[in-house]
């Protein structure tokens, strides 16, 4: 049952994140983004990565995507810029990409997997808070000064002046 789970979110995400690409409609495409990053926060699941598959749906569903869904939905009105986007270069884009696809499935077949026995999973969580909060706790504080100073500087610029 649970190879029946992992390969239908497989195929979600895969699926999903061909329409990302294949969709004439930037909304649609961002909807299907939607779909691809749930699917690989299931494939997080998957993996035991508990907080990983958090910080998926909380970041990633719930920040950025949210951000291209208000972007697409204001700049929708706009009617004096013609918007194209045909790609013109698919067949040198379908190259690359099967290069791509060839070498990692080269790579997947020619590594000696290592097969562990079943042990019981890292709390990550526990894990990652210990780093963050005790080794890593000055860039992580430098990192969020930063953002801040992004979003005020953001704020700043995209301000109407009277």
């Amino acid at each position: 049952m649970a190879d029946f789970a992992f390969w239908l979110i497989a195929a979600l995400t895969l699926g999903s994140a061909l329409m990302v690409v294949s969709s004439k409609s930037l909304l649609y495409s961002a909807y299907s983004l939607l779909f691809t990053f749930i699917g690989v926060t299931g494939l997080y699941v998957f993996l035991w990565a508990d907080f990983l598959a958090v910080v998926q749906v909380v970041v990633y569903v719930g920040g950025i995507l949210v951000l291209i869904i208000f972007g697409i939905m204001l700049t929708n009105k706009i009617s004096s810029v013609n918007i194209s986007h045909t790609s013109v270069q698919k067949g040198v884009g379908a190259l690359v990409v099967l290069g791509f696809v060839s070498a990692l499935g080269l790579m997947v077949y020619s590594t000696p997997w290592i097969q562990l026995p079943n042990s019981e999973p890292a709390e990550t969580t526990k894990l990652i808070g210990n780093l963050l909060m005790m080794d890593y706790l000055l860039p992580f504080e430098a990192a969020s000064f930063l953002l801040l100073g992004a979003l005020i500087g953001a704020t700043t610029l995209s301000r109407k002046d009277y």
